[in-house]
């Protein structure tokens, strides 16, 4: 039935219930249900304040054996005879637009994120409003879904290989796109854990490997004046604001 708490009015205690989300007939009958359980064992008669909207479920909570107070009904036939229009006691639909909106962005925006992960679809790149360009497990793919989801941002990521690194030349599907690359780098130690836990023992978790890896891929970045960010220790929310703020990339969305 919700949390509740104890206070006192005029040195009397009260016990007060908090019935959260009655938005059907049903759960309106329920809550009723539980008042009027509150009233018996209480032995005395619940105080009822409501900000319910719905006529149909405002009517069976006040067909309880409480003593209900309606906080809208002081205000509302006074609004609707100064505005010249019927309220529609509808929930929500003030925020149904932006909020619908917003849902559907992060949607698409989420979806684009998937669909450029890791390099898998290099042809939508000039739909991207950035691309994260870094070596494999330096942050990339989390800090892209964490972008479009909070911010609508079109994000993709393309992982750096070997090759690239060894011919130090930008990877010919990013060219097109050079300025909407982002770096991510990140410590060698710490990436080394990183892959250890994903491939124990293995050559892409060596040491050696890791070191090459990173030391190129910062020359890389230097060498073309793409900017870059250390992901080490860094939080997703923290990286993804910087990159935002370091690029001037619009934020579609706030959280």
């Amino acid at each position: 039935m919700g949390h509740s708490l104890m206070t006192q009015f005029d040195g009397i205690e009260f016990r007060q219930i908090t019935v959260p989300f009655i938005s059907t007939v049903d759960k309106a009958r329920e809550a009723v249900r539980k008042i009027n359980l509150v009233g018996e064992q209480e032995g005395i008669r619940p105080i009822v304040f409501s900000t319910l909207v719905q006529e149909d479920v405002r009517n069976v909570v006040r067909g309880s054996e409480g003593f209900f107070l309606d906080f809208f009904d002081p205000f509302l036939a006074p609004l609707e005879n100064e505005l010249k229009t019927q309220s529609s006691h509808a929930v929500g639909r003030a925020h149904r637009m932006a909020d619908g909106h917003a849902y559907a962005l992060r949607i698409d925006a989420t979806n684009y994120a998937l669909a450029n992960d890791d390099g898998s679809h290099v042809g939508g790149y000039a739909r991207a409003d950035l691309i994260l360009v870094g070596i494999s497990r330096s942050g990339k793919t989390p800090t892209c879904l964490y972008l479009a989801m909070q911010y609508g941002i079109f994000a993709a990521n393309y992982p750096l290989t070997e090759e690239d690194l060894e011919s130090r030349t930008l990877p010919k599907a990013l060219e097109p796109f050079a300025r909407k690359l982002f770096g991510l780098t990140i410590r060698p130690e710490r990436l080394q854990q990183i892959r250890n836990e994903r491939r124990p023992d293995s050559r892409y978790a060596s040491a050696g490997q890791v070191a090459f890896e990173v030391r190129a891929a910062e020359a890389l970045f230097e060498r073309h004046g793409i900017p870059v960010i250390d992901s080490t220790e860094c939080s997703i929310e923290e990286m993804s604001s910087r990159i935002l703020d370091r690029t001037g990339v619009e934020r579609r969305l706030r959280p």
